[in-house]
């Protein structure tokens, strides 16, 4: 279900992830949401919700990524 604000995100990302790559987390999942509504548009058995997941995920990592430390930062 898309997210109106990064409140709503789960406790993984607003834990885990600054502020920013919170906005592009949740964006991305939002326009992913609407993109694969139709099954046919998905890749395996993937649910709608699980590629919106993983599309989110790929558009943070674009911008960010893990450190030594194991906080996100901006690459």
């Amino acid at each position: 279900m898309p997210y109106r604000s990064i409140s709503q995100l789960p406790d993984a990302v607003r834990d885990n992830l600054p502020k920013h790559a919170q906005e592009i987390y949740k964006e991305a999942f939002n326009h992913a949401w609407e993109e694969y509504a139709d099954e046919s548009k998905r890749r395996g058995d993937d649910s709608r919700d699980e590629t919106a997941r993983k599309v989110a995920w790929s558009a943070v990592k674009q911008g960010y990524a893990k450190g030594d430390d194991e906080r996100w930062h901006a690459k």
